[in-house]
C-alpha cells in the first residue's frame, strides 16, 4: 500500500514558512506516517538550512514530474523537493518582494495541481503575504481560501466552500473571510447563511450553532433587528431541511458553550468574530481547513511573522499540529465531528 503523501508549499520565502516546514519535517525523521513532498524554491530551502541543522541535505532529493509510485520508491527518510521556479536568488527575510510573491503563487499552483491529479493526498500550505501577492502577482488576491476555490471552479456566493478552523475543543466556520467589516456585515443575508449551513453540514456535519450578529443576538429586537429578521429565518429553514442547527445565539457566550461540548460547530458571521475566539482558545493549535474543495487543504493558524524570519526563532508546533489534524482528516478519525469522506 502506498503511503500517505502530503505536499507542503513554501509560503512566502521572506517569512517563516520554509523554516517551520523544515522544522516540522525534522521531527518526522522516520518517515513512517507519511511521505512529504516539499514544493519550494531551492533558494528558499537553502536560506533556512542553517536554521534547521538536524535536517541534513543528504535527505533531500530533487524531483521533477513526480508520481505516487516514484515518490514511494524513494529511500526511507528521503525528502523530495520540487522547485516550482528553478531560479537561483538571494532571499531577503522580513519583507516580501515581487520574486517572493511570484514564488509563493508558483508553489501554490503546483501544489494544487499535484493534489487535484491525485499525486498527493493533501495540500498543506505555509503562510503567504496577501498584500504582496495582490501587489506583485495576482491582483485582488485576498488569501488561499478564495484563490484555491476559484481555481477549482467553486462559487463564493453560491457557498460551495467555507473557511473553517479546527482546534482541540472548538470548531468554527466563517460566513465571510477577508472582507472589510462593513462589507462583511452587508453580506449577511438569509440566503447566504442558509447556503453556508448547508455547506457546513454537507462537508462536516454535527450540531451547528449560528452566532448572533448584534449583542445578545439582538435582545429580541432591542439591540438590532437583523438577528430576528435575517438569521432566525435561515436557521428555521435549515432545520426544516433536517440540519441540526440552533440560533442565532449570543456570540459573547456561544464560543465558550461550544468549547464545553454543547455544539460541534459555530458558524461565525465575519472573520474576527470567529478567529478571535479560536486564537484565544487555541492559538498555535488550530488548523485552517477549507471545506468544499475537491482536495484536502490545510494550513497553520498564523501568518508570515516577518519580524522573526531568518532568526531561527520560528515555532514549528503549529505546523506539527496541522500535520496531525491533516492525517486525522484523511483517516476520518477526528473526535466530536461527523466527517464526510475527504
Amino acid at each position: 500500500m502506498l503511503p500517505r503523501i502530503l505536499a507542503f508549499t513554501q509560503g512566502d520565502p521572506a517569512g517563516i514558512g520554509p523554516e517551520v516546514v523544515l522544522k516540522a519535517l525534522a521531527a518526522e525523521s522516520s518517515g513512517e506516517r507519511f511521505l512529504p513532498l516539499v514544493v519550494a524554491e531551492r533558494a528558499a530551502i537553502d536560506a533556512v538550512t542553517t536554521l534547521v541543522p538536524e535536517l541534513s541535505w543528504e535527505r533531500w532529493v530533487a524531483v521533477e514530474s513526480p508520481t505516487r509510485e516514484k515518490l514511494a520508491a524513494l529511500a526511507p527518510g528521503a525528502i523530495p523537493l520540487l522547485d516550482p521556479v528553478g531560479e537561483a536568488r538571494a532571499i531577503e527575510f522580513g519583507e516580501s518582494g515581487a520574486a517572493d510573491a511570484h514564488g509563493a503563487v508558483a508553489a501554490l499552483d503546483v501544489g494544487l495541481a499535484l493534489a487535484r491529479s491525485g499525486v498527493v493526498d493533501a495540500l498543506v500550505t505555509a503562510p503567504v503575504a496577501k498584500s504582496s501577492i495582490a501587489r506583485h502577482a495576482v491582483p485582488g488576491f485576498v488569501g488561499h481560501t478564495d484563490y484555491l476555490a476559484h481555481a477549482c471552479g467553486l462559487e463564493r456566493y453560491g457557498r460551495d466552500y467555507l473557511m473553517a478552523f479546527l482546534a482541540p475543543d472548538l470548531q468554527v466556520a466563517l460566513l465571510s473571510v477577508h472582507e472589510p467589516l462593513a462589507r462583511a456585515i452587508s453580506t449577511v443575508t438569509t440566503g447566504a447563511v442558509l447556503d453556508a449551513l448547508a455547506c457546513l453540514d454537507r462537508h462536516a456535519g454535527g450540531r451547528i450553532a449560528v452566532a448572533g450578529l448584534n449583542p445578545h443576538a439582538g435582545e429580541g429586537g432591542l439591540l438590532g433587528t437583523e438577528d430576528e429578521e435575517i438569521l432566525r429565518p435561515a436557521v428555521e429553514r435549515a432545520r426544516e431541511r433536517g440540519l441540526d442547527v440552533r440560533g442565532p445565539e449570543s456570540a459573547d457566550s456561544l464560543f465558550s458553550r461550544a468549547c464545553r461540548g454543547e455544539f460541534d460547530w459555530v458558524l461565525a458571521l465575519y472573520h474576527d468574530q470567529g478567529l478571535i475566539a479560536v486564537k484565544t482558545a487555541a492559538f498555535g493549535e488550530a488548523t485552517n481547513w477549507t471545506l468544499g474543495l475537491p482536495i484536502l487543504r490545510t494550513a497553520v493558524d498564523h501568518g508570515t511573522a516577518f519580524s522573526i524570519a531568518g532568526s531561527g526563532a520560528a515555532d514549528s508546533r503549529p505546523m506539527r499540529a496541522v500535520i496531525e489534524t491533516t492525517l486525522e482528516l484523511l483517516d476520518g478519525t477526528l473526535p466530536r465531528r461527523r466527517l464526510a469522506a475527504v
